[in-house]
C-alpha cells in the first residue's frame, strides 16, 4: 500500500511573498517602487504620462490601500493590495 498519495509536499515558507514594512524603505526606494507601479498599471501607451499619478499612488501607500510586497524567489519588489483577510 502506497502511504505517499495522502503526503502532499507543503510549500517552503521561505519562498512565500510578504510585506515589508514601507519605513525600512527609502523615500528613493518608495519613488522607484511608485514609478513601477504607474507603469506597470497604466501601461506606457495607456496614458500620455502615467507618473501623473505617482503622488496617488504614494498616498495610497502611506494610507496602506497599498503595500510593499517583497518575493524572495525573485529577489523583487512591488507594490500591490493587501491581502484581504
Amino acid at each position: 500500500m502506497n502511504h505517499e498519495a495522502g503526503h502532499q509536499p507543503q510549500p517552503d515558507p521561505r519562498e512565500e511573498k510578504f510585506i515589508v514594512d514601507k519605513d525600512l524603505l527609502s523615500e528613493d526606494q518608495l519613488l522607484g517602487l511608485a514609478e513601477e507601479y504607474c507603469t506597470r498599471y497604466h501601461g506606457l501607451n495607456d496614458t500620455e504620462n502615467p507618473m501623473d499619478e505617482r503622488s496617488r499612488v504614494l498616498a495610497a501607500v502611506t494610507r496602506g490601500d497599498l503595500v510593499v510586497w517583497f518575493d524572495p524567489v525573485e529577489n523583487t519588489a512591488s507594490l500591490g493590495v493587501p491581502e484581504q483577510s
